[in-house]
């Protein structure tokens, strides 16, 4: 507060003056003491208090950060100035964290998201793969034989240059080290993105079989203390490998498989489950007649297969003939989902439940989105995320959220989600989706042959809270 605004409350020996930029401030100990005990306010808030203490930075900003630490929410001023002009002043004054909270995007609801920038590499900007951590909020984004990363604020952090001429998977699996693999190349790599160096290299090899040689890596996953890449070889023969994380040698080989049919090539998508201590993959494959493809979960200790689905499947399904053009995992509440090639329809298992046909079919209960439905072309993709799926039909994006008032029913029935839309038209004419996946309450999207990745996220001003 300005020095013509003293606080009733406090005594003189409680107030302190600053002088910033040439402008009067006159503020409290305890104010300036919320900032932490390692900012330079708290430090000041030390010195004995006679003359105003100088400080030779913008005082517009002083005040933005002065007001945040008040109320801890930022003032209508801050739209004045960009994110970074508010970051550059809060890591001077020690106050980063205050505002890193300020700025964080509310609770992701997909439908009131709306589409807030595109993040574009410099150069090779159309993505190839990218990785949206959760934790620290950071984007991993490879493009081309590069590693981009940004932080939470979607700033630029480092650009890498690897060996690979294009990256096709990439995950981050340590704090400053990314796991990249290529199609066009063998073996896991692993880069320091602080060095640019690459670290260790996983290469998927057997002396007693000559088939395995030059093994391209598909997907990748990871657990607390493994990484999970899935390799094949020209021929088709493929395997997951588990990686020890801390030394970075291979520890045991899941799943061989020859892949000379469709219930055995190589998972194109895997995803660890923590809870349950299993591993999902999957894979689709897409033909004259028609998709196929399966649905398989492993236990990496004893590389046992604990249950499976193909699809089509032996005519115990009862959607056959309907296979599945994607699958995920909701890591949330432990359910699978999948979305099917022709019909376009919706299903989801419980992962506790799992039987021969655990598939539980949603029902279309939106009138406005009645009619819409698959087109045959199987070109869906599918990302669960905060208790959500995100569905990309060609270039529109959808979301089913759980109804209201359905939290404490337990198991998966038709009515259990709804459907709306999180696009608008003219969002859906970019091109088809080619990804879907969120980190840290936002979306991230990439569409096939377009730059960027666009990022999503909720409103600050609706308010919307609940499925209507």
């Amino acid at each position: 507060m300005e020095d013509q605004n003293p606080e009733p409350s406090t005594t003189a020996n409680d107030r302190i003056k600053f002088n910033v930029g040439g402008k009067l401030f006159e503020t409290t100990v305890s104010t300036l003491r919320s900032g932490g005990s390692d900012s330079l306010l708290s430090a000041l808030s030390n010195r004995p208090a006679h003359d105003p203490v100088f400080i030779d930075r913008d005082p517009e900003i002083f005040s933005v950060l002065l007001s945040l630490l008040r109320s801890n929410r930022l003032p209508s001023t801050a739209k004045r100035f960009s994110n970074q002009e508010l970051i550059d002043e809060a890591l001077y004054f020690g106050v980063e964290s205050h505002l890193r909270s300020a700025l964080a995007p509310i609770p992701l609801n997909g439908i009131d998201s709306t589409l807030l920038t595109t993040v574009k590499p410099s150069s090779d900007g159309v993505v190839s793969d990218f990785h949206a951590v959760d934790g620290d909020e950071s984007l991993w984004v490879a493009h081309g034989g590069q590693i981009s990363v940004y932080d939470w604020n979607l700033s630029h952090v480092a650009t890498v240059r690897t060996h690979l001429d294009f990256i096709s998977s990439i995950k981050r699996i340590r704090p400053d080290v990314a796991a990249v693999g290529s199609l066009y190349g063998s073996g896991l790599h692993f880069y320091n993105v602080a060095n640019g160096r690459r670290v260790s290299s996983a290469e998927w090899v057997d002396t007693s079989d000559v088939r395995i040689h030059k093994a391209r890596v598909h997907a990748i996953a990871d657990s607390e203390g493994s990484v999970f890449a899935s390799y094949d070889c020209h021929h088709g023969e493929n395997c997951v490998l588990m990686i020890d994380k801390s030394t970075m040698e291979i520890s045991s080989e899941i799943g061989r498989m020859s892949g000379n049919s469709s219930k055995n090539m190589v998972p194109t998508k895997l995803t660890y489950v923590s809870e349950m201590g299993v591993l999902v993959g999957s894979s689709v494959m897409s033909g004259a007649f028609g998709y196929s493809g399966y649905v398989r979960l492993w236990d990496p200790r004893t590389r046992d297969v604990v249950w499976e689905m193909s699809d089509p499947g032996s005519g115990r399904s009862s959607r056959f003939g309907d296979s599945f053009a994607d699958v995920d995992v909701d890591l949330d509440e432990l359910r699978l989902f999948k979305i099917c090639s022709k019909s376009g329809d919706l299903a989801v298992a419980d992962m506790r439940k799992l039987s021969d046909d655990p598939w539980v079919y949603l029902k279309e209960k939106n009138p406005s989105m009645r009619n819409v439905g698959g087109n045959g072309g199987g070109n869906f993709v599918i990302h669960c995320y905060r208790k959500q799926a995100f569905v990309g039909r060609e270039g529109e994006l959808e979301v089913w959220s759980r109804v209201e008032g359905s939290e404490d029913e337990g198991i998966a029935n038709e009515g259990l989600y709804r459907r709306n839309y999180v696009d608008k038209v003219e969002d859906s004419g970019r091109g088809i989706i080619k990804k879907i996946e969120g980190g840290g309450d936002r979306l991230f999207v990439t569409r096939e042959n377009v730059e960027g990745i666009e990022v999503w996220q909720s409103s600050y001003n609706s308010g919307v809270v609940s499925v209507l």
